[in-house]
């Protein structure tokens, strides 16, 4: 007679399996904390300094897009298709090469540029500053590349020789802005956005408005764009003489040129003086190996890496008791806590108030690369600047590759302004603007109905039509904000209201151009901000802190992926292709929308980009 499982039995067995299933839960927990463990004490080893071969040439081979202050991505934002970018640090740059200058077991400079992705021209002369400053010790500079785009080469330019692939070329365009405008897409949509602007040279609001560039917008950017040019051919006839008769011809009469060289791009550039010869990769091994001994590595020559050589340097560095506080804003200015890449008004303005409440700290910098944003945000942090100052602790600005609209806004509360040359600031004008979705509603079928207690409640809503009493109020606020923008800049700059006007309007300026209007106090780069802020602290002997709020282990771990310190050839990044440029170009624009997050949806944002 067949017996049939009892319950028992069933128990016992599905007991079983849990327990095994548990097991096995628990030993895969172990195996990833072990794991995790491991990589961490693996990153701790290899970020531990390693010995400094004597007589080595420093490489200098900058991977990904350069910046002030390495932004963090989510796990989430990179799975759907998010930048990945790998980024650089420009004082990571800068202060490896000042450091070399001065050091006796640095003998040289190499510079390799290929995986160099994207630099404004004002970090490039910062770089630039610099390299000239390593050749007036004797020292040589050495730069090689399979081709050189237009930051590139300004990077390269600066060596004393340059060589070139047999098969690269030397591309140089000049500056453009192409924005995308949106209008007639929201026209098919059924969008409409309601915008509320004070200046005629406000130029954000226009790809939503337009579906061109205005001539107001037209006249400013060609000025600024000019001027940009001009001032990059200056540097390269400044450093490279042979270069400069043929500079302007070698980019108006590229095609007569290149005809001349019977299509070969490489040797039009060494005609041009551009580069001083063509070597092949293992050609320009073999030449650095004889300048500075062979190695075993896949270089081929004795050199440190800028991470090693860095990781050293800071480790040998002497610790002193006085401070210059250096505060970083890159990115849009967005309203409370920000991760870094973007200033949260409420995160940088506690990095401030820190650098206030240390008594270590006897002036601070902040540096600005941002093209503004939120209104409340941008006075949160001039507030917390002006604090500071009243506090008696001196407070510089130093302007990056943008310091424009709201980056002015917060550069207002210093004792003095610094921008590049051809830093891209002003922008004083002020908007809102807000969309109304009523039309896509109504074409999918959607209605929108109800009551409220006061004709405005309800009235910004993006569903419905902008009620004209909110417009009202939103026009009257805009206006008073100009006014308010104007007595700003007029205090800080000890000049009136109208003459503040006259060089307003929402209207971008280089750098130089707005030191001749009174808009910046000086031209110089951080180094010679951080110098002139010791000076009025009166610190003869100093040390520079950067005041960065720590990150989570999840984003160092983001940052330590994304930005891996290994810089040898076979880790490049890989370039994007011109179609996912454009698409990824696209993409961020739309994306900067969803940072507006002004509680009165007011804007000191200006539609520029860094030359």
């Amino acid at each position: 007679m067949e017996r049939k499982a009892g319950p028992g039995l069933i128990r016992r067995t599905l007991s079983g399996l849990w327990r095994a299933l548990d097991r096995i839960r628990q030993a895969s927990l172990n195996l990833i904390f072990l794991a995790v463990v491991a990589f961490l004490v693996a990153g701790w080893l290899a970020s531990r300094p390693a010995a400094l071969p004597a007589d080595a040439a420093l490489l200098i081979a900058p991977r990904g897009q350069l910046v002030e202050q390495r932004s963090v991505k989510t796990p989430m934002s990179l799975l759907q298709g998010g930048d990945g970018m790998h980024q650089v640090l420009l004082r990571d740059v800068v202060d490896a090469i000042r450091g070399a200058a001065s050091d006796s077991r640095i003998k040289a400079l190499v510079i390799e540029t290929d995986s160099l992705s994207g630099a404004g021209l004002a970090k490039l002369e910062e770089i630039a500053e610099a390299l000239d400053a390593f050749r007036k010790t004797g020292k040589k500079v050495h730069a090689w590349g399979r081709h050189f785009d237009q930051a590139q080469y300004h990077l390269a330019a600066h060596a004393d020789e340059v060589f070139l692939n047999p098969d690269g070329y030397v591309l140089l365009t000049g500056f453009a802005r192409y924005p995308t405008y949106f209008k007639g897409l929201f026209d098919q949509a059924g969008v409409k956005v309601q915008v509320f602007r004070v200046g005629t040279y406000k130029s954000f609001v226009e790809p939503y408005t337009r579906s061109d560039m205005s001539p107001e917008d037209r006249e400013a950017t060609r000025l600024y764009l000019d001027a940009a040019w001009q001032a990059y051919q200056a540097d390269i006839a400044a450093a490279r003489p042979k270069a400069a008769a043929g500079l302007a011809r070698y980019v108006n009469d590229a095609p007569g040129q290149l005809a001349a060289a019977r299509g070969d791009a490489a040797a039009m550039a060494q005609a041009a003086g551009l580069v001083d010869g063509l070597k092949g990769a293992d050609e320009w091994r073999a030449h650095l190996a004889g300048l500075f001994g062979k190695s075993d590595d896949a270089r081929g020559f004795k050199h440190v890496e800028m991470s090693t050589y860095l990781a050293r340097l800071r480790e040998e560095a002497p610790r002193r008791a006085g401070k210059v506080g250096v505060v970083v804003a890159q990115g849009a200015i967005v309203d409370g806590e920000q991760p870094p890449g973007n200033v949260g008004g409420d995160s940088v303005a506690a990095l401030i108030r820190q650098a206030r409440e240390d008594d270590a700290v006897k002036a601070v910098v902040l540096r600005v690369d941002s093209p503004g944003g939120s209104a409340t945000a941008s006075e949160v942090i001039r507030r917390e600047l002006d604090l500071t100052r009243r506090a008696g602790k001196p407070v510089l600005v130093s302007m990056g590759s943008v310091a424009a609209s709201g980056g002015y806004w917060i550069s207002m509360a210093a004792d003095e302004v610094w921008a590049s040359p051809t830093t891209l600031t002003g922008s004083i004008g002020i908007f809102a603007m807000l969309p109304d979705l009523s039309g896509p509603f109504g074409k999918l079928g959607l209605a929108v109905d109800g009551v409220g207690t006061t004709p405005l409640a309800g009235g910004i809503d993006p569903r419905r039509p902008l009620d004209p009493q909110i417009a009202s109020l939103l026009q009257q606020s805009i206006e008073h904000g100009y006014r308010r923008f104007l007595g700003v800049v007029a205090t800080a700059r000890r000049m009136s209201p109208e003459a503040v006007d006259a060089v307003a309007q929402g209207r971008v300026w280089l750098g130089r151009q707005a030191l001749e209007r009174g808009l910046v106090d000086k031209l110089g780069g951080l180094d010679a901000v951080v110098r002139a802020a010791a000076a009025r602290a009166a610190l003869a002997d100093y040390e520079v802190s950067y005041i960065e709020k720590p990150l989570s282990p999840r984003d160092q771990l983001l940052v330590r992926l994304l930005n891996g310190e290994d810089e040898s050839e076979a880790s490049a990044p890989r370039r994007p292709s011109l179609a996912e440029q454009a698409l990824a170009r696209v993409r961020g624009e739309l994306e900067a929308l969803t940072l507006w997050n002004d509680p009165g949806n007011v804007y000191l944002h200006c539609l520029c980009e860094a030359p």
